[in-house]
């Protein structure tokens, strides 16, 4: 969130489902009414002339990436009502909370917590409004931006968000204005930090949008204006608004859901071993800490919820964690899964053989900034940690996966339903090895990655992110024998961004383009553990060399020591050592069998199914409802079947899942339907039971495991027992 003394804290999750009552009982009390006024207000109250929101000068710039606004976009389509009914009935959808300094009665409001939401909402809006033609709907959406000025009146239009000044006059041209958004998503200059992440959400957004029919657009927006709530706490001074947003961020729900859980699970215990299992639930809260036990909470939520938590820990915790009995819960599900996250988070595992390998692995993993990888972790562990072969094999390609998602910048959504997947498949005891697996890299994500290694990666991620997978290859190239407990990493460009006109870099590097070619790229970026001087950053090769890249004569990353070896630095130079980089990461992620996109063979180059079942099989998910029958020429999807109409990042990149999407709707065997699913106008035939469930899932799938008969049994369950050999 956004105080000036913490400018780290607003967290990227925004959505719960929530109702009103849940909300009232949430917030405030009658006896602070005159010092604090907290209240859920629909986003069509929060932009009315009930408040002016103003981002003072002290907050940090606008800093929410694609992943954030991808992530709330699409926990807004996934809660709009699919049947068509009235919006009015559906349920409301929390979208966090800001703290104001804000007068009674009073519209002027200061914002100090929640800026982030207050402007990636009104650059969702303003994309919307860009993207329908109805005109009393994108009247509508302008007055939610903005209250139009009168001509007779001589006023100008009063805006319902200004962000800082240095900001300011650039969102109201570029996002507020009716036509800014579409100047924006065309501007192709550098801009600074801020303003960059508005045109890469504003273009993510129409892209997003253009795909949408416009009645959904509209009732997208209906949705948003109606049925999204924030809850305003206003108070009227600075001090008792960082007390507020002190206790909003240190206090939230989670921390205390393990309280309330023990209660209940501890309470139904008999008697007489009540006591003892008290003591080892404390026991294993102490090990591990507070803030690790009630991670280890969400986790084990994470675990049966198997996909995006829509509420709190405790609602979905008692909704989807299904024991026996209160011994049961205690002795097969939290001390076994409190021994492996202890193990898996301190990188402590033992065993007679490779426990020093995992570990190394274990740490590496633990630098990740996301845990969605940490439910599927944790299972495995606690049921195979007597096989320390299978649990070195385990996570290293559970590494493999998590730094091919960081690499490629896969969303919270995508990650979460491939954990889950894993998750699941750990738990059917399912081949994590063979084809199709979700433990394992599919070609098409391995030439992404290799593609996106290959590409300007300075420009395309984040500095941290970079940083992580830069260190990950210095470890690498190391042979594992380096440390990296520094206080301070940073990235520098050997070839400056902006070499002088008159250095020996331009005499190196005469061609513009291939100047701008190289400076971004793996082969042309070091480590250094000192913070960036601009200045020194564009001296000469000699004078970085001994003077910059090293202190005290020595540097302790491998990257940099390869770049004190060179004499000059000349293309020929960075294409080698672009080479030996990329090498690096082919052997270390498993790349050697990428696709080659030119040549990738479509989803119907698979090996069928050669056997005629007499049953059907069904794959179902949120937004999926498909009906097949597996055919000695392969897996038919029967005509009336649907699918996700939005499809993962991933799955979009790839060109033969656009070409089955693009033809199947221009020829109308696909048909796009109110619900925003897609229908089978026509019996389909896949090769694979892998390509079927892709197609009906709008994702990565392991057919054999998706598509199951009416007893809940898998096609590979079903085609083994008939004594099938299957993948």
């Amino acid at each position: 969130m956004d105080g000036p003394n913490n400018p780290t804290l607003e967290k990227p999750i925004l959505g719960t489902m929530i109702s009103k009552d849940q909300v009232s009982q949430s917030w405030g009390k009658p006896s602070m009414s005159r010092t604090l006024i907290a209240s859920e207000q629909s986003i069509a109250k929060i932009f009315s002339d009930d408040y002016v929101f103003t981002i003072p000068s002290y907050q940090r710039p606008y800093s929410w990436g694609t992943e954030q606004a991808a992530e709330l976009f699409d926990d807004l389509m996934t809660s709009i009502p699919r049947d068509g009914s009235d919006l009015a009935g559906a349920q409301p959808y929390f979208l966090g909370s800001i703290v104001l300094i804000k007068q009674e009665s009073v519209p002027h409001a200061e914002v100090v917590d929640g800026q982030q939401r207050l402007t990636t909402l009104t650059l969702l809006l303003s994309a919307i409004r860009a993207n329908v033609s109805h005109g009393k709907a994108r009247d509508g959406l302008s007055r939610l931006i903005y209250e139009p000025g009168d001509i007779i009146l001589n006023t100008d239009n009063h805006y319902r968000l200004a962000l800082r000044d240095r900001d300011r006059e650039f969102f109201r041209d570029y996002v507020q204005q009716d036509d800014g958004i579409t100047r924006l998503v065309a501007m192709d200059s550098r801009l600074p930090d801020s303003r960059h992440s508005l045109r890469e959400n504003a273009r993510l957004f129409m892209d997003r949008l253009f795909a949408l029919d416009e009645t959904i657009r509209i009732r997208l927006a209906q949705f948003i204006a109606t049925r999204c709530y924030l809850v305003t706490v206003a108070t009227p001074d600075l001090d008792s608004a960082y007390r507020i947003f002190d206790v909003l961020n240190s206090r939230g729900l989670d921390l205390s859901a393990t309280d309330i859980l023990k209660a209940e699970i501890i309470g139904k215990i008999r008697a007489d071993k009540r006591e003892t299992c008290t003591r080892r639930w404390e026991d294993l809260e102490e090990d591990l800490g507070r803030d690790d036990f009630g991670a280890l909470f969400s986790n084990i939520r994470m675990i049966y919820r198997k996909s995006k938590p829509k509420g709190t820990l405790l609602k979905e915790f008692r909704d989807h964690v299904r024991y026996a009995s209160p011994e049961a819960f205690m002795d097969t599900i939290l001390t076994p899964l409190a021994n492996a996250y202890r193990e898996i988070a301190g990188a402590d595992y033992s065993s007679v053989q490779g426990a020093e390998t995992v570990n190394e692995t274990l740490k590496w993993l633990n630098r990740i900034p996301f845990a969605d990888w940490m439910p599927p972790a944790l299972v495995f562990l606690s049921r195979h940690r007597d096989e320390p072969e299978q649990i070195a094999r385990f996570f290293r390609d559970l590494e493999r996966l998590v730094y091919g998602m960081l690499i490629c910048r896969w969303g919270v959504n995508e990650r979460v339903e491939r954990c889950s997947r894993l998750t699941d498949a750990v738990e059917m005891q399912a081949d994590l090895w063979g084809e199709g697996a979700p433990l394992q890299l599919t070609i098409h994500e391995k030439k992404a990655i290799y593609d996106a290694l290959n590409g300007p990666l300075y420009a395309t991620h984040s500095a941290r992110t970079l940083s992580l997978i830069l260190l990950r290859l210095d470890a690498w190239l190391s042979g594992g024998g380096a440390s990296y407990d520094f206080n301070i990493v940073t990235i520098e460009h050997v070839l400056p961004q902006n070499p002088a006109v008159d250095s020996q870099w331009m005499q190196w590097f005469p061609d513009e383009s291939i100047r701008q070619g190289w400076v971004n790229r793996l082969g042309n970026l070091a480590l250094l553990t000192r913070r960036k001087n601009s200045s020194a950053g564009n001296r000469e090769f000699d004078w970085k060399k001994k003077s910059y890249f090293t202190r005290g004569g020595v540097t302790p990353f491998t990257l940099t020591t390869q770049v004190l070896a060179e004499n000059v630095w000349t293309a020929d130079v960075l294409q080698r050592l672009q080479e030996t980089r990329l090498q690096t990461f082919v052997a270390r992620l498993g790349l050697e069998d990428r696709a080659d996109m030119a040549q990738a063979p479509s989803l119907q180059a698979v090996t069928p199914v050669m056997v005629d079942i007499d049953e059907l099989f069904y794959c179902k998910g949120s937004e999926a409802d498909g009906v097949a029958r597996c055919s000695s020429k392969g897996m038919i999807v029967l005509k009336g079947s649907t699918g996700r109409a939005a499809v993962v990042d991933s799955l979009r990149r790839e060109h033969w899942y656009q070409e089955f999407r693009v033809r199947g709707l221009e020829q109308g065997t696909l048909v796009e339907t109110e619900a925003g699913r897609i229908r089978f106008e026509q019996d389909q035939i896949f090769k694979s039971p892998s390509a079927a469930a892709v197609a009906v899932m709008g994702r990565t799938a392991n057919g054999w495991i998706e598509w199951k008969d009416a007893q809940g049994r898998t096609l590979r369950d079903v085609c083994r027992q008939r004594g099938q050999k299957v993948s």
